[in-house]
This record gives C-alpha cells, sequence and structure tokens, in this order.
C-alpha cells in the first residue's frame, strides 16, 4: 500500500520556485552590491550635510564688507607672522593704498 502521495516530502512542495533547492548565486551578488551603493550613497550624502553646516556655522559665506581692506589685512597678518620686515611692510602698504610708485625696485 504504497501510495505516491506517502512518498513524497514536505520540502518538495515548500519551495517549487527554488529549483530544488540551488540558489541563484548571481542575485545575491547583485543585492549585495546594491546594498554597498545603497548605503555609501547614504553615507556621502550624510558627510556632505555635515561639511556644508560646519562650513556655513564657522566662516559662512558672506563677503566681506570692505573688500578693499582685504590686501591690507593679509599684509597686517604677514607682519605679525614675521615674514616680512617693517620697511617691507610699509612699501607695499603705500602701495596698495595708492600712495606709492606702482614699480618698486628691490
Amino acid at each position: 500500500m504504497n501510495s505516491q502521495v506517502g512518498d513524497r516530502t514536505d520540502s518538495d512542495d515548500a519551495l517549487p520556485y527554488y529549483d530544488s533547492g540551488s540558489t541563484h548565486w548571481g542575485l545575491w551578488i547583485v543585492m549585495v552590491v546594491a546594498m554597498l551603493v545603497f548605503f555609501g550613497i547614504l553615507a556621502w550624502a550624510v558627510v556632505s550635510i555635515i561639511r556644508q553646516r560646519a562650513a556655513h556655522a564657522v566662516g559662512g559665506t558672506t563677503p566681506p564688507s570692505n573688500a578693499s581692506s582685504d590686501p591690507v589685512r593679509i599684509l597686517d597678518q604677514r607682519l605679525a607672522r614675521g615674514e616680512i620686515d617693517v620697511d617691507e611692510y610699509a612699501r607695499r602698504r603705500d602701495i596698495l593704498k595708492g600712495n606709492g610708485p606702482a614699480t618698486g625696485s628691490q
């Protein structure tokens, strides 16, 4: 009294679309690559937003109120750091303010 129904196992009908238990490695690779791309884009977006907010908080993007004083301010900083001496500072400041010769001899 052996019937066909009794000889079948439960796993035969459980997942008929998985080709008798064999795996599709190509689909797994595509899923892993897609997941890595998704999380990479997500991480890039988070880092970009954080950097953008930090840049706005620190320096901002507003131009200086008096753009003509920027070269003099840089010259002041160079003197303070000791990159130039007082004579060089005075000569360059006079040129920047229009009081000195356009071409100087060194």
